[in-house]
């Protein structure tokens, strides 16, 4: 696990899942909402984004976080890894509604600056939408050219939890052998 996409719904949990996976693997993280976005909730210049991304997918190693169909085949084509967040339309939406209290204001450290917490109703149709839209791309990409890569595909937060577990154990022992 060198190169590690993390996708699912807004609310999901991906960019605190690549976080945590970062710390553990001691791999960078990339949230890409932090490189899309650019102050006042503007989208970066096509261009600008595609040579991002195409940086990042040279790195020898990286965690990152972000749906962006459009540059999905490259990406997953890059990653060794493919984990797949593919929980409820509630569960995300209730997170993304209390994440929008915890973070009134302000911007999260994973989006970029100037961007402070919002919703509106376009990004709720988004996530209430995603089952039917995006999961549907992204189930076909996995079946059709995940055979070569370890998809990892977590339906709740209890999945998560456990893989978190699996993955730190099997981080401590690599150590602990000098590995």
């Amino acid at each position: 696990m060198r190169r590690i996409l993390i996708l699912g719904s807004a609310g999901s949990g991906k960019s605190t899942l690549a976080r945590q996976l970062g710390e553990i693997l001691d791999l960078e993280v990339i949230h890409l909402d932090r490189y899309w976005w650019q102050a006042g909730w503007k989208p970066a210049p096509w261009d600008l984004w595609l040579e991002k991304v195409l940086e990042f997918m040279d790195l020898d190693s990286w965690i990152m976080d972000g749906n962006y169909l459009r540059t999905l085949q490259l990406r997953f084509e890059a990653a060794d890894t493919v984990i797949f967040l593919d929980f409820p339309r509630l569960i995300c939406l209730w997170r993304v509604i209390k994440r929008r209290f915890k973070y009134r204001g302000q911007t999260r450290s994973d989006i970029a600056p100037g961007c402070p917490e919002k919703i509106d109703w376009e990004f709720l149709k988004w996530i209430w939408r995603f089952p039917k839209v995006n999961k549907p791309w992204i189930m076909e990409l996995l079946e059709l050219r995940g055979k070569e890569k370890e998809i990892v595909i977590l339906k709740n937060p209890q999945e998560v939890q456990e893989f978190v577990e699996k993955i730190s154990s099997f981080g401590r022992r690599s150590q602990q052998r000098g590995e």
